[in-house]
């Protein structure tokens, strides 16, 4: 079943009342949308308890979660205190996720610093297979963990480098971002044929299995020539890239992905607008 739903919440949750996330799953699941990402990106904040109270309800309404690990990952820095806040933040975010009733934490892998790709990428590669390692002592071996393609130049994680990571390990599902995508890309996914190309790549690199159950963030985006810049809403009409270009492969390919969309603002609203594309093809 493919699942849709929002990162974080919207401004219109808060400006209806309400005003703590456990009350999330019941309002996403009255708009018709099954998925909820949690964000640790600027930090590790949420209690055990309040992390129950999330997935009791998220149980009760049928919402998956997922959630995205702290921004300040980095495994190709080549600073052993640094690596190891690194490994912290993954475990920390996956002890959470399981208490949130989920098993996909987005990582964000690292950047290109002072060194070479292929140092970096090496770095990154050990990086995630040392995270596996310590994730399987700790008793959380069911995480997926979800490396993310990123909207900068100077980011690690373009298609075919995340492709490369998940193939490491079985149990990593990629994040294929496609406002990053598109960003990197200077606005390179503009028509039907340019999605396709995408997710042919995906099922070339890890099989059609494998591919359907993608995990996507999705939103337009404003960039620069260094990539990325900020995130928008689909009522802005002049930044891409657009939803009605990918659904009808999702469709017909058979994907069970979770599409979890991260406008700026307005992400429960814009992922419901996906939901309806999706259907109505």
């Amino acid at each position: 079943m493919i699942r849709f739903g929002p990162a974080g919440n919207s401004e219109s949750f808060y400006a209806a009342g309400y005003k703590a996330s456990h009350q999330a799953p019941a309002w996403l699941r009255q708009m018709g949308l099954s998925a909820y990402e949690y964000s640790f990106g600027r930090g590790i904040g949420l209690s055990l308890e309040a992390a129950d109270k999330i997935a009791l309800e998220a149980k009760a309404h049928d919402i998956a979660v997922s959630a995205h690990a702290p921004y300040f990952i980095n495994f190709s820095n080549p600073d052993p205190e640094k690596r190891e806040n690194s490994f912290r933040y993954v475990e920390d975010s996956a002890r959470l996720v399981t208490a949130l009733g989920g098993d996909r934490v987005v990582v964000h892998v690292g950047a290109m610093m002072k060194l070479t790709e292929e140092e970096a990428l090496k770095n990154c590669a050990r990086g995630l297979k040392d995270a596996y390692l310590r994730l399987d002592d700790l008793g959380l071996s069911h995480i997926h963990l979800c490396p993310e393609v990123m909207g900068k130049k100077n980011q690690i994680g373009d298609l075919a480098q995340t492709l490369a990571f998940c193939q490491l390990d079985e149990r990593m599902i990629p994040c294929i971002d496609f406002a990053h995508l598109h960003a990197r890309g200077q606005g390179a996914l503009n028509e039907p044929a340019d999605f396709e190309r995408v997710l042919d790549a995906l099922e070339a690199s890890l099989g059609v299995d494998r591919a359907r159950q993608l995990h996507i963030h999705f939103s337009t985006i404003e960039y620069t020539a260094a990539g990325e810049k900020r995130h928008r809403t689909f009522a802005d009409a002049d930044f891409g890239p657009r939803f009605h270009h990918l659904a009808p492969f999702l469709k017909a390919r058979g994907y069970q992905a979770r599409v979890i969309c991260e406008s700026k603002g307005t992400m429960a609203e814009d992922a419901k607008a996906m939901m309806d594309i999706y259907h109505a093809v």
